[in-house]
């Protein structure tokens, strides 16, 4: 794989799950303080995009949406799904 691909593919995943983590813990905030919330559709686009690692971060330590199965069973899988699809990027296939 080029290094370059890699690099931004890195860049990219930190970038994402940065904004899932930050985005449960606003998300959580707001609901606190009974304000207008993030749509759960954003909250999983996040993750579905590559944010599952920061998403479930973020659920797990503000404890948010946790009894939402959705978010419960949805962001591990998604991580499981993730995590997949980067080692079949970047692990060579050997024949």
């Amino acid at each position: 794989m080029d290094d370059n691909l890699g690099v931004l593919l890195g860049v990219y995943l930190t970038i994402l799950t940065i904004v899932g983590f930050m985005t449960m813990y606003r998300d959580k905030q707001l609901a606190i303080k009974q304000k207008r919330r993030t749509p759960e559709k954003t909250l999983m686009l996040i993750a579905l995009l590559g944010g599952s690692l920061g998403s479930l971060a973020g659920m797990r330590m503000f404890r948010h949406k946790t009894k939402h199965a959705k978010f419960s069973v949805g962001l591990p899988v998604l991580l499981i799904l993730h995590i997949s699809i980067l080692l079949f990027i970047l692990l060579p296939i050997q024949a």
